[in-house]
């Protein structure tokens, strides 16, 4: 099972989470970034269909495959 860690940053003149090199939208405080990368987390636990998805990798190139919707991944979320 893979894990993805919420990180709580300042970031743009106020607060967000970042995923990896990925930051979500600016909140105004804190605790409301907080909540935004609590919610997300809990979202991304919930086991849903499976499906076939499509996306762009690093390099531009289109890749499609198949997304267990029941492979879930461990979350947390983490000041800093």
């Amino acid at each position: 099972m893979s894990h993805v860690t919420y990180r709580i940053v300042e970031h743009d003149g106020g607060w967000a989470y970042k995923v990896g090199d990925t930051f979500s939208e600016t909140h105004p405080t804190h605790d409301s970034a907080k909540a935004a990368a609590v919610a997300a987390s809990r979202e991304q636990r919930v086991a849903d269909q499976t499906a076939t998805i499509e996306y762009a990798d690093s390099s531009g190139t289109w890749v499609t495959e198949r997304a267990d919707g029941h492979d879930r991944p461990d979350t947390d979320v983490v000041e800093g």
